[in-house]
């Protein structure tokens, strides 16, 4: 996978690009990753990137020339079409099927704005996806770029040592992760739960399952909405709201 990202700080990324799973996607040959700072494809001699709005406001607005510049030159030579990514409050909110998508394809461009908002020509005429990572502001879109690459990068072929752990994480299945536990098996008093250490792998898909839904139930109920139940966790739900 190829990842462009449009930025006025690209020096934010060296860190997360130079560390950790990131960095060893990339010498693993699964993610090629560019930072571009778009204000080396403006038209003019000061470098100028916003202006104001017209009808006027509070704030300045991004232009749409080095924008469309930009995303020109990164798209010159390539044979597939990239999806190119909106970092924007107002854009999708961001969740795991949305980041199994778009690891998907070979080219991801993402552009990460400052100041009031993007000309809405730059919405209209660029971009593919627009995503939000939750209901807040941030000062520009570098950070949600951070999390949405690092949630993507991740999920490529090879690029984590088990090829088990994506499938396993929170939100992939619907539900969130079951609790977890390791050595020793009495720490302080506090026990790991007995069908962990039972040897037992039924029981221990049924007891990981089981707090799974738990988990799922007791602190993000609304994923439950559109969640196909068995008749089995039907009824640990029912049980646990009669114990509420």
């Amino acid at each position: 996978m190829k990842i462009d990202v449009l930025s006025l700080f690209p020096a934010m990324f060296q860190g997360i690009f130079g560390e950790s799973i990131l960095k060893k996607a990339c010498e693993k040959q699964a993610v090629e990753y560019n930072v571009v700072n778009f204000r080396e494809h403006a038209d003019n001699k000061h470098g100028q990137v916003d202006d104001y709005p017209y009808g006027g406001g509070a704030g300045m607005v991004l232009k749409p020339q080095p924008i469309f510049d930009a995303v020109d030159s990164l798209k010159k030579g390539n044979d597939t079409q990239p999806r190119v990514i909106l970092m924007c409050p107002q854009g999708e909110r961001y969740t795991q099927a949305k980041a199994e998508e778009l690891a998907r394809e070979e080219h991801l461009i993402f552009i990460c704005g400052h100041y009031e908002g993007y000309d809405e020509r730059i919405r209209k005429h660029v971009v593919t996806d627009e995503i939000s990572i939750g209901d807040y502001v941030l000062t520009g879109g570098e950070l949600g770029a951070m999390v949405v690459i690092d949630s993507v990068v991740r999920l490529l072929p090879g690029v984590l040592g088990n090829e088990d752990s994506p499938i396993l994480d929170s939100f992939s299945s619907g539900l969130l992760e079951h609790p977890h536990y390791t050595r020793p098996a009495d720490f302080r008093g506090m026990k790991v739960p007995v069908e962990l250490i039972s040897g037992n792998h039924r029981l221990i898909e049924e007891w990981r399952d089981r707090e799974s839904l738990r988990r799922t139930f007791e602190r993000r109920p609304d994923l439950l909405d559109n969640h196909s139940l068995s008749d089995k966790q039907k009824q640990w739900i029912e049980e646990w709201e009669k114990s509420r």
